[in-house]
C-alpha cells in the first residue's frame, strides 16, 4: 500500500481510533473554525460553506463553533439554514470562552493568511493544536512563517503559494497543495428560487452561460460604509475596464450568433452588478441583446450555485463562481490578472490550464473567446474536463480531511 493509499484512509482510521477519547470525555471535539472574512461576495460565503460541508460529508463528528468577521447580507442565515448545530460567536467573551474550551483550531480558506494574528494567539494564549486549509500566501513575515510552521498541517491552495511558503522557511510537517474549501459545496441549493428566476428571465436549463465582470481592483468605497475612495485604485479599474472586459464581450457575442444558447451576465460581490450592465451589456449589437439577460441584484451562494447547475458553463474575471461550478461538474473559464492573488494557479493545479487566462499576456487574448465558445458547442467534451478536475479535487479533499480527523482524534485525546 502507497503513502496516498495510507493517508486516503487514514481518516477512517483516525475516527475508530479517536472513539475512546470521546467516551473518555464525555463528549464530541470541539472546533473553533476561523472564517468568515466578509458577506458582500459569495465566494468568502463559499469559503465557510463548503468547509462545514467538507466536515459533514467526510464525517467529522464534531461541535463547531464559528468565529466569523463578517456574517451580514444573509450569511448568517445561510449558515444555520444548512448546518443548525453550528454555534456562531456573538462576541469577544464567545471568543474567549472558545479558547478555553475548544481542542483545535481550523483557520479556512481565504486571500492569504487571513487571521494569521488570530492563530498565533491561540497557539501562544493556548499551546493547542491548529491547521490551516486551503489559503494563498504571498506576503510571508516572521510571525506567518513561525505560525505556520507549528500547525498540524498547512494546505496551500495553489502550487504558487506553496512554494512561496517554502522559499519563505516554513517547515510545518504536513505542508501541501490543497484546493479551496470553496471546491467542497456540493448539497447547497437554492432550486425554487434559481427556478423562479430563470423563468421569469426566459432562460431554458441547459441552454445559457453564465458570465461575471470584475474590477482590477474592488472599489469596496461604494458598497462598504466609512471605507474611504481609493484614487489610485479607481484609476487603474478604469484604465482597464474595457480591456479587461473586450474578450467576454466577443465571446457573449460569438455564443449568441453561432449557437441557440444566451447568456446571463451576473455577479459574485455587489459591486459587480453595475459594471456587468455597463460594460458587457450596454455595448452589445441589438440581436445580441435579445438574447442576454442582467442580473441587476445581488444573490447569496445557494441561489446562485442552483442557476449555475442548469447553466452549460461560466466564464469571467472571477474565481469562486468557477470553483462552485467544478465542484458540481460544470466547465468554467477563468481570467486573472497580476492585482489579483495567485489563487487563478489552482486552475493549473487541477488539469484546467487551458481555461486559464492571465490577462497581463497580450498572447492570451485572442485564446479567451474560443475556449469559451467551444463550451457551448461542445457541452459533452466540456463537461467531462471538468470532471476530470473534480476527480482530482476529491481525491485531495478525502485525504486532507482524513488527515484533520487524525489531527482532532489526537486533541481531544489529550483534552
Amino acid at each position: 500500500m502507497n503513502r496516498r493509499t495510507l493517508l486516503q484512509n487514514s481518516f477512517l482510521t483516525a475516527l475508530a481510533a479517536a472513539l475512546p477519547a470521546y467516551a473518555e470525555t464525555g463528549r464530541l471535539p470541539r472546533i473553533l473554525l476561523r472564517n468568515g472574512w466578509q458577506s458582500i461576495n459569495i465566494g468568502d460565503i463559499a469559503h465557510q460553506l463548503g468547509i462545514l460541508e467538507l466536515l459533514q460529508k467526510h464525517g467529522i463528528k464534531a461541535e463547531i463553533r464559528f468565529w466569523a468577521s463578517n456574517l451580514e447580507n444573509g450569511a448568517d442565515e445561510l449558515v444555520l439554514k444548512q448546518f443548525p448545530d453550528v454555534i456562531i460567536l456573538k462576541g469577544q467573551a464567545d471568543i474567549d470562552k472558545a479558547f478555553q474550551e475548544c481542542d483545535f483550531l481550523l483557520h479556512g480558506s481565504g486571500s492569504g493568511f487571513v487571521a494569521q494574528k488570530h492563530v498565533a494567539e491561540w497557539r501562544k494564549k493556548t499551546g493547542k493544536p491548529y491547521g490551516v486549509y486551503g489559503i494563498s500566501y504571498f506576503t510571508p513575515n516572521q510571525e506567518g512563517i513561525e505560525t505556520l510552521t507549528h500547525a498540524n498541517f498547512v494546505y496551500f491552495r495553489e502550487s504558487v503559494s506553496l512554494k512561496v511558503a517554502q522559499d519563505a522557511g516554513v517547515k510545518c510537517p504536513i505542508m501541501a497543495f490543497g484546493p479551496d474549501a470553496a471546491f467542497g459545496i456540493v448539497k447547497l441549493r437554492n432550486d425554487e428560487a434559481a427556478s423562479a428566476f430563470l423563468k421569469a428571465n426566459n432562460l431554458e436549463e441547459g441552454k445559457f452561460l453564465c458570465c461575471i465582470p470584475r474590477y482590477r481592483w474592488t472599489p469596496f468605497w461604494t458598497v462598504k460604509k466609512g471605507r474611504e475612495f481609493d484614487a489610485v485604485k479607481n484609476a487603474r479599474n478604469q484604465e482597464m475596464k474595457e480591456h479587461d472586459h473586450a474578450q467576454l464581450r466577443e465571446a457573449i457575442i460569438r455564443i449568441t450568433r453561432e449557437t441557440d444558447c444566451k447568456v446571463l451576465v451576473c455577479c459574485e460581490d455587489q459591486t459587480q452588478i453595475a459594471l456587468g450592465k455597463e460594460i458587457l451589456v450596454d455595448p452589445l449589437p441589438d440581436d445580441v441583446k435579445a438574447k442576454v439577460v442582467w442580473r441587476d441584484k445581488y444573490w447569496l451562494t445557494d441561489e446562485a450555485l442552483s442557476v449555475y447547475t442548469k447553466s452549460l458553463g461560466l466564464f469571467g474575471n472571477e474565481m469562486h463562481s468557477p470553483i462552485m461550478c467544478i465542484a458540481n461538474g460544470i466547465p468554467a473559464v477563468v481570467c486573472r490578472w497580476q492585482e489579483q492573488t495567485t489563487k487563478g494557479y489552482m486552475w493549473r493545479d487541477i488539469g484546467l490550464n487551458d481555461w486559464l487566462f492571465t490577462l497581463d499576456n497580450e498572447d492570451e487574448m485572442p485564446k479567451i473567446a474560443p475556449a469559451i465558445v467551444a463550451i457551448a458547442k461542445d457541452p459533452a467534451a466540456a463537461k467531462a474536463k471538468a470532471a476530470q478536475a473534480r476527480d482530482v479535487v476529491l481525491k485531495l479533499q478525502k485525504e486532507h480531511l482524513g488527515v484533520l480527523a487524525d489531527s482532532l482524534s489526537k486533541a481531544t485525546a489529550k483534552a
